[in-house]
């Protein structure tokens, strides 16, 4: 466990899709409110999902040739996206809170898992009555040799009275919380010294013989092959290990979301106390309703 900060909750996932719009659209038939676009001086855009204190970015290339590169102790957000969404859809990037993006950097390196400045950027964001009101934020990032093509980073919100809206966190299908984040990996023994010093948390060894971390919000899971096809059912998380899998959101009533994706015959696998939508049938990302 890293003794250099607290425990780190879930902030936000990155989640790469070819057609923004229509990934916005079919987010909202599966009960989400979805955000207006939102366009990143470099290079990306963006719509968000909101929860109380973690979100989902669905995630863009716009202008492509505003992408700066990778550079020394530079992290290229944008270049990362890019070269993900070319290996193909699905979520590419975890996030978790930071208070103090700086020196939350500093650990890193000193804990030999990234040396990066601190990134800062604000932008202008739509309020539910269609007022405009600024955000800013930093954010840290990390390194992970063991897991080339995931992305790791921390945000600090600078401005959260101005992001965070109850308006923005009712959704169709009733969700109440970013629960977990599934990551794939054939050995998650390797990825264990990392995750616990990026998230400030002890990572568990499963009886499955994957990994466990319990964050003050949500929870990260590693998982074999073997679990993995256990949990998103028999035709996997769809992508190659080491990669993130997909999510999961708790619900209220999972008749509601039952009903929301009979109603638009999106495929799913009904399991105990969740339904699971399966990364072949939600844009490369698998999403689980969790009872709760």
């Amino acid at each position: 466990m890293n003794q250099n900060s607290p425990s780190r909750g879930l902030d936000h996932l990155v989640i790469g899709v070819a057609d923004l719009d229509a990934a916005g659209a079919f987010y909202e038939s599966l009960g989400f409110r979805v955000g207006a676009r939102n366009r990143h001086p470099w290079g990306t855009e963006n719509r968000i999902v909101q929860f109380p204190g973690a979100f989902l970015e669905l995630i863009t290339v716009g202008d492509g040739t505003a992408i700066p590169p990778h550079g020394p102790r530079h992290f290229s957000f944008g270049a990362f996206v890019r070269d993900a969404l070319a290996r193909g859809e699905g979520m590419s990037m975890l996030v978790l809170e930071s208070t103090d993006s700086r020196a939350d950097a500093e650990g890193f390196r000193r804990a030999g898992i990234g040396d990066f400045e601190p990134f800062f950027f604000e932008r202008q964001a739509q309020r539910p009555d269609g007022s405009q009101v600024r955000v800013a934020f930093s954010l840290a990032f990390a390194e992970n040799a063991a897991a080339p093509d995931c992305g790791f980073f921390l945000c600090q919100q600078h401005e959260p009275q101005n992001f965070w809206n109850p308006a923005f966190q009712q959704h169709g299908n009733g969700t109440t919380g970013l629960a977990a984040v599934f990551m794939l990996a054939a050995e998650p023994a390797a990825q264990r010294e990392f995750l616990s010093a990026y998230a400030g948390a002890p990572a568990v060894v499963t009886a499955e013989g994957g990994l466990r971390l319990d964050l003050p919000r949500g929870r990260i899971e590693v998982l074999t092959s073997g679990a993995a096809g256990a949990a998103f059912g028999d035709e996997g998380p769809g992508r190659a290990a080491p990669s993130f899998a997909g999510f999961a959101v708790t619900v209220p009533d999972l008749a509601r979301v039952d009903a929301l994706l009979a109603r638009h015959a999106i495929r799913n696998l009904r399991q105990s106390g969740r339904i699971v939508v399966p990364a072949s049938a939600a844009l490369g990302c698998a999403i689980l309703f969790e009872q709760g």
